[in-house]
């Protein structure tokens, strides 16, 4: 659960001026005695702050101080620059929870004070208020410092010291965390204008001790009047992490950036008792005649009776509700938003929930996502008895979600709904009469076998085959040269062949995405070849939801299907022989299933560490660009008899290539990736090639360390290898920064592009390891060989 209590009242207390500088401030404080109130150190009353892009608001209104000369760039050795001049104080906007007329308030005004317990509990490492250092975060030398404001106590970077696009990088001391936690950042981005082009962005990322690259893991650019919060769940590792804060200025004299208070707690973000002043990040969606309160504290303010609060059955506790007193139409509904999960959790979502009057009301619990797709989870199915009920439900979020609780009256008669002690459990909920489900069973590669898989009993449709690296016929999707499924081969084309492949049972009432790479082979009419079904568990038709249309012959072509159905199902994948003079092959590879929709909601960063070209090139860099270069490129390249058909992420996307007909023999093309950093232990790079022509040249990838002039090989391919896209595995260590360079030399001929795609850096050694004996000039005794 996250900490409980109130915040201690901190006006009117004077601080030590004498006090050690914390942290590493480079420069002194300037000595003072007591100094009156400033914005953003109101008194310590009861807080309300809003989930990520909400707002906070100051108590007192306005801007207390206009900001000063521009500080100048007093610097120490890493750390963060003492400043004496005030940040621009946000105005106030409208109140999170609004007071019905004729009521007393639940808490004072809400202001942005320091979410940190003064003295009260221990938070986990890595929290800072700022108060009168910066707790072990340092700015980072080869960036613009961050000031410490010493009247607002905040950290800020403006363009009265930095110029647009500049950086300031401010990194935390090392953290573990071995239990799940939930940081919470209060921050605000100011723009010189509403319109401009250009505005600031904050960007978190985690720094893991054993990686060379760094996992975005939230990242802001709306500019606001207020202060906001931003609530980001950290899963559970082992490891030793940094919390890095990168901000980028924006366009304009008087961009900016802040950060008010950084916290750790222990727990997940979407748990709340309602005793912390910032409600977790809870928000009430308001609406002019019910809204969702504060309520306990002591205080009646409302003519209903209402109940203690569960946490500590008494009066003092809080918890939120819902009154049906004002309400004035038909359906009046009211909505309590949690904050957006940042990272993947399946388990059971519990809650404690009190009814008045509740035939005249509506309670339920929606799921949605980034897109605003709503799914309801629980809905209240008794009436109401006055006391505190146990509400259980499961609840997967594989991306991106907020929880919703929702009240609907039906008229003023409604009563009220209260809500306290919302908790997350990985452990699914006592009441869950199914199997959970396992991604994991459900997917196979078939590399080892048919996994959960099977056949009708009436003989194999589908056969498990392996091509070797050729130039005729494609190999697998996962490696290049592992093995595959194949229906209608020789052992099996017949008119009016059926070949049915059914998955293993996937649990009812959750929504699946299922993807898999297909690749169709000499058929004349495509349409129906392939097709993908849903059956009810004794095998009874349900619906076709997917089949093939019209896809380019020979190129493995990524599928993706949503679905839902109410009852237990199994995905079956059919393939179809209409007549003797039109049966072909269809291949299936690397059939995976996993909770929620196919559709990623837009703002989720990209995989750490992992480019594959979709959008851009990522973080790669050339020394040149023009015509004998990479290009990045979808679909064939313009030569025939070299290059791929198709990219190895989808068959429709995009990868980086060289263009042998824009160069001459033996000219090099260097691409070089993101500068990695350096770390003990061995590191895994992975990457898809395709060598196909018959004047291919060399392929290389070398180390560069910085400050090296030389460099290293690490991989090494010449000539023609295959038609197929191959894998690539390389083991490395390097403990100094450096960066990795694909190098590409064309060949003899026209005939010598040279593509790569699906680049993956990752921690460790590699899990497998690259089989030299499939290694191939193009060439081999039987060049359509297929083992069976």
């Amino acid at each position: 659960m996250l900490l409980r209590g109130v915040l201690l009242a901190m006006q009117g207390k004077c601080r030590d001026p004498g006090g050690p500088p914390g942290g590493a401030l480079a420069t002194r404080s300037r000595s003072r005695g007591c100094r009156p109130a400033v914005p953003g150190r109101a008194s310590r009353g009861r807080l309300g702050i809003l989930p990520a892009s909400q707002t906070l608001w100051e108590a007192r209104g306005g801007a207390a101080g206009a900001r000063g000369a521009a500080p100048g760039k007093r610097r120490g050795r890493g750390g963060v620059v003492h400043s004496p001049h005030f940040h621009p104080v946000p105005r106030p906007p409208p109140q999170l929870v609004q007071t019905p007329p004729g009521r007393a308030p639940t808490a004072t005004r809400f202001v942005p004070v320091a979410l940190q317990l003064a003295g009260a509990l221990d938070l986990l490492a890595g929290s800072c208020a700022f108060e009168e250092n910066t707790c072990g975060f340092d700015s980072v030398l080869q960036f613009q410092p961050w000031f410490l404001n010493e009247e607002g106590h905040y950290v800020y970077v403006d363009t009265s010291f930095a110029k647009q696009g500049e950086k300031a990088v401010l990194l935390s001391p090392d953290l573990q965390a071995e239990e799940w936690s939930c940081l919470r950042l209060v921050y605000q981005i100011t723009a010189s204008s509403p319109f401009s082009s250009e505005t600031s962005r904050l960007n978190l990322y985690l720094r893991f001790e054993d990686e060379s690259f760094d996992r975005l893991l939230w990242s802001a650019k709306e500019p606001s009047d207020s202060w906001l919060i931003a609530s980001l769940d950290l899963q559970n590792s082992s490891k030793k992490f940094q919390i890095l804060l990168e901000g980028v200025l924006g366009q304009g004299n008087t961009a900016s950036i802040a950060l008010f208070e950084i916290k750790m707690t222990a727990g997940y973000c979407i748990e709340c008792d309602f005793e912390e002043t910032h409600l977790c990040g809870f928000l009430n969606l308001w609406n002019p005649n019910v809204n969702w309160f504060v309520g306990g504290g002591n205080i009646r303010n409302s003519p209903s009776i209402l109940p203690q609060d569960h946490t500590f059955r008494n009066e003092l506790g809080h918890y939120m509700y819902v009154d049906s007193v004002y309400v004035k139409h038909f359906q009046e509904v009211a909505q309590l938003i949690s904050p957006m999960t940042t990272a993947p959790m399946s388990g059971c979502l519990s809650f404690y929930y009190q009814l008045q009057q509740g035939n005249d009301n509506i309670f339920s619990v929606y799921t949605r996502d980034g897109a605003g797709l709503y799914e309801e989870i629980w809905k209240m199915d008794k009436p109401g008895n006055g006391v505190w009920n146990l509400a259980e439900v499961e609840f997967s979020a594989p991306y991106p979600m907020e929880v919703i609780f929702e009240v609907a009256f039906n008229g003023p008669k409604g009563g009220y709904v209260a809500l306290d002690d919302i908790s997350f459990s990985p452990v699914h909920c006592q009441n869950q009469t199914e199997l959970p489900f396992s991604a994991t069973e459900a997917s196979c590669d078939f590399e080892e076998d048919l996994c959960n898989f099977y056949q009708d009993k009436e003989g194999p449709g589908w056969t498990r085959v392996k091509v070797k690296p050729n130039l005729y016929r494609a190999g697998d999707h996962t490696s290049g040269n592992g093995y595959y499924l194949l229906a209608n081969t020789k052992f099996t084309s017949q008119p009016g062949y059926i070949g049915r492949l059914y998955g293993p049972s996937l649990p009812g009432n959750s929504q699946y995405c299922l993807r898999f790479y297909y690749a169709i082979y000499g058929f004349l009419k495509m349409s129906d070849t392939l097709a993908v079904y849903i059956f009810e568990e004794n095998h009874v038709v349900q619906e076709k939801i997917w089949s093939v249309l019209e896809s380019p012959r020979g190129v493995w072509m990524q599928a993706e299907i949503t679905f839902k159905k109410p009852m237990p199902t199994k995905v079956v994948f059919m393939s179809l022989c209409k007549s003797f003079w039109d049966c072909g092959l269809v291949a299936l590879d690397d059939i995976t299933v996993e909770l929620g929709s196919c559709l990623s909601p837009e703002g989720l960063p990209p995989p750490p560490g992992e480019c594959t070209f979709e959008q851009d090139e990522c973080a790669f860099t050339q020394e040149r660009r023009n015509r004998s270069s990479w290009h990045r490129r979808r679909g064939e390249t313009p030569t025939s008899y070299t290059g791929p058909k198709g990219d190895h992420t989808t068959g429709v996307g995009y990868y980086m290539y060289i263009e042998a007909s824009h160069m001459v023999y033996g000219q090099k093309a260097h691409l070089l990736s993101w500068p990695l950093r350096g770390v003990t232990g061995k590191h895994c790079l992975t990457f898809f090639y395709h060598m196909y022509g018959a004047g291919t040249g060399l392929l290389s990838v070398y180390l560069k360390r910085v400050g090296d002039s030389e460099e290293s090989l690490l991989w090494r391919r010449r000539g023609e290898q295959s038609i197929s896209w191959l894998r690539a595995l390389i083991e490395y260590g390097c403990e100094t920064q450096h960066q990795v360079t694909f190098e590409a030399i064309r060949g003899v001929s026209i005939r010598s592009d040279i593509a790569i795609d699906d680049v993956k850096f990752q921690a460790g050694p590699c899990s497998e390891t690259e089989d030299l004996t499939e290694q191939s000039s193009g060439y081999s005794e039987d060049l359509n060989e297929i083992e069976f």
